[in-house]
């Protein structure tokens, strides 16, 4: 993967665009576009200290919200101008919505509610 571009978010966060696309045959391509934003576990999102801390145990001081857009068998020549398709629907679509100042908090507390709903997929860490 190829770190194209970092865009800083009016909410303190930053969205880390990945180029993981690859070539499949001389003339074929996968087209990956990876969209990864790092989000703090912190404290004052959580009502209950006690959830805050097992959220930090399974998930440890951040949580990764990754977008993924791919595409396969495209042409080579085509490559280049899917990706850049993928990543102004991205700006388009999923940054605005990633840019809101009530993101990072209930991104962490969705998180928390999955363990919570199913405990047995999240062992705690050490």
């Amino acid at each position: 993967m190829k770190l194209r571009e970092e865009i800083p978010l009016p909410n303190g966060l930053a969205a880390e665009i990945w180029d993981a696309s690859r070539l499949i045959a001389a003339d074929t391509a996968s087209v990956v576009l990876v969209v990864r934003v790092p989000v703090a576990v912190k404290r004052d999102y959580f009502g209950e200290q006690t959830d805050w801390e097992k959220t930090r145990r399974v998930f440890g001081p951040e949580i990764v919200f990754e977008y993924r857009n791919e595409r396969t068998f495209v042409p080579a020549g085509e490559r280049a101008v899917l990706f850049e398709e993928f990543l102004a629907g991205f700006k388009k679509d999923v940054l605005p919505y990633l840019s809101r100042e009530h993101f990072p908090g209930r991104y962490v507390l969705s998180k928390h509610r999955e363990i919570v709903k199913d405990p047995w997929k999240y062992p705690e860490r050490d």
